[in-house]
């Protein structure tokens, strides 16, 4: 069975920096990457970056250089380094599993979520 767990939230003034992990045990099959979402109070879970089974990350434009993620497939664990946090940044932060749901490359997507960590941006 596969289990996500993220550590490492907690509260920050803006300008402060915070490091999330997640943790990944159990096989996932036909992994295709993984990734980190948000969900601010009151909205929609987005996603804020994502890393390829290739190493190749990508960012949503609000955190670009800023947020930096990472992964040491040795240890399988999933890395976020937050720097220069605002408090737009603020909300749970959750961890995901991508793989590939048929045998089209395009159907890469998210297959396990963690249970979130809290990351509080105070000005």
């Amino acid at each position: 069975q596969v289990q996500l767990v993220e550590s490492g939230g907690g509260s920050v003034q803006a300008g402060g920096s915070l490091k999330l992990a997640c943790e990944a045990s159990g096989y996932i099959a036909r992994r295709c990457g993984m990734g980190w979402y948000r969900q601010p109070p009151g909205k929609e879970r987005e996603l804020v970056s994502s890393i390829s089974s290739d190493a190749i990350a990508s960012y949503v434009d609000s955190v670009k250089g800023r947020f930096t993620i990472s992964q040491d497939n040795t240890k399988n664990m999933l890395y976020l380094q937050m720097n220069s946090l605002k408090t737009e940044d603020t909300a749970v932060y959750y961890c995901a599993a991508k793989m590939y749901k048929s045998y089209s490359p395009s159907s890469c997507g998210v297959a396990y979520w963690g249970q979130g960590t809290q990351v509080t941006v105070s000005s």
